[in-house]
């Protein structure tokens, strides 16, 4: 079972993952509301796979991934994006992010990406 860290400014958007993930047989063993936390909560927890949303309060996902990529060069990040944040995409990717969900998405996108990590 992959265990999973859900990094989200939005409190509904963690809550839809989480469950969508658990439903799927994913364990989610940490939320973060920014990406500061985010990066913490990795270094104490260090989950197999971490969901990151790109724009958030305090740290960016995509700092939060530089951050996350120095403590652990293996780890394993999906972002999450709206719509029309193709330039955030792109500098994910350079950054190491491994896949992309785009908003709103569908339950068995968010399982396919992950799975496929």
């Amino acid at each position: 079972m992959k265990k999973v860290l859900i990094v989200d400014d939005a409190a509904f958007m963690r809550i839809t993952l989480k469950t969508m993930l658990e439903k799927n047989e994913f364990e989610v063993i940490g939320e973060a509301p920014n990406g500061l936390e985010g990066v913490k909560k990795y270094a104490e927890l260090k989950p197999d796979v971490v969901t990151m949303d790109i724009t958030m309060p305090e740290m960016d996902g995509v700092a939060s991934l530089k951050e996350i990529k120095k403590i652990d060069s293996g780890a394993k990040v999906v972002m999450i994006s709206a719509m029309g944040q193709e330039s955030m995409v792109k500098e994910s990717i350079l950054a190491g992010a491994l896949g992309f969900l785009v908003k709103p998405f569908k339950e068995e996108d968010v399982v396919k990406v992950l799975s496929n990590l």
